[in-house]
């Protein structure tokens, strides 16, 4: 299991005064900014729903901010991640399109950070209406080839997290009988990678737990929706010789979340395949 970083905690960022030292790259504890000045969108007397996306900081996750942020009036993000000066740069961008946005940096994958996360954005928004378990990791690796260190790592970035930030935030959308679980698998959470063991059972263990909340949490009006994307341009396929064209936008698969999310509740997408049009990778 990861180890607890031996530095404190991170706790909530104020956008506007992050300022990372080339030594330490720290941030400097302080009380939660106001949104900057922005394109006005929504109201303080009616805010939007309140939206968690954990790997906020780059890839889907931030295209999944900006996309909520840009089309749903008076939107509170909660955006978490490890890298905070990525994560505070998507938070800007976010509050420019005209979302409450707020970072908070933490590593999903230990509980503690995950309480410390949970009790710093209840105590601002009281609960969360959508979840997005988006955070994750990759190392490719054969069955044979993958040591018991990188195989749990793998299990507890892609899965661990998932089981504690919904049992985090979903007790509150249970109690008020309505919310949004967007569990994020992948394609190789379908079927077999022969040189991904530890990922394709991490992301299978995602769709395995993504239906028992699904069964679980249908009778209390919280929608459960599985997203099983293929080769996406992100961070990930850095280097790896694929040309961009091949690659899915990013911004299509967080369109695919925004969609869902703007279903009537009488409604639930159970899953979501998406892949690049030329097939998989």
């Amino acid at each position: 299991m990861p180890k607890r970083p031996s530095r404190p905690p991170l706790s909530v960022v104020e956008i506007d005064s992050w300022a990372p030292t080339p030594k330490h790259r720290k941030v400097r504890r302080s009380r939660p900014a106001k949104a900057a000045p922005s394109r006005a969108v929504g109201n303080a007397a009616s805010p939007g729903p309140v939206v968690l996306v954990t790997g906020a900081s780059q890839g889907i996750g931030a295209a999944i901010a900006r996309t909520f942020a840009q089309a749903i009036p008076g939107v509170r993000l909660a955006l978490v991640a490890r890298q905070g000066a990525k994560l505070v740069a998507v938070a800007r961008e976010c509050t420019a399109l005209g979302a409450e946005a707020r970072a908070f940096v933490g590593d999903v994958s230990i509980e503690a950070d995950v309480a410390r996360v949970a009790a710093e954005v209840h105590a601002l928004w009281r609960r969360v209406d959508v979840l997005v378990n988006n955070a994750g990791s990759f190392r490719p690796g054969r069955l044979l080839e993958t040591s018991v260190e990188a195989f749990d790592a793998l299990v507890a970035a892609n899965l661990r997290s998932v089981f504690l930030l919904t049992r985090a935030f979903a007790p509150a959308m249970v109690q008020h009988g309505a919310g949004d679980i967007f569990n994020m698998s992948s394609i190789a959470g379908l079927g077999p990678y022969p040189t991904s063991a530890g990922y394709c059972a991490a992301k299978f263990g995602v769709t395995g737990l993504s239906k028992v909340m699904r069964a679980e949490f249908r009778d209390h009006g919280v929608r459960v929706c599985t997203v099983y994307p293929g080769a996406t341009l992100s961070p990930a396929w850095e280097g790896s010789g694929v040309p961009d064209e091949r690659l899915m936008p990013a911004e299509d698969v967080a369109r695919a979340f925004l969609d869902v999310y703007r279903l009537t509740r009488r409604t639930v997408v159970e899953e979501i395949v998406l892949r690049p049009q030329a097939g998989d990778l």
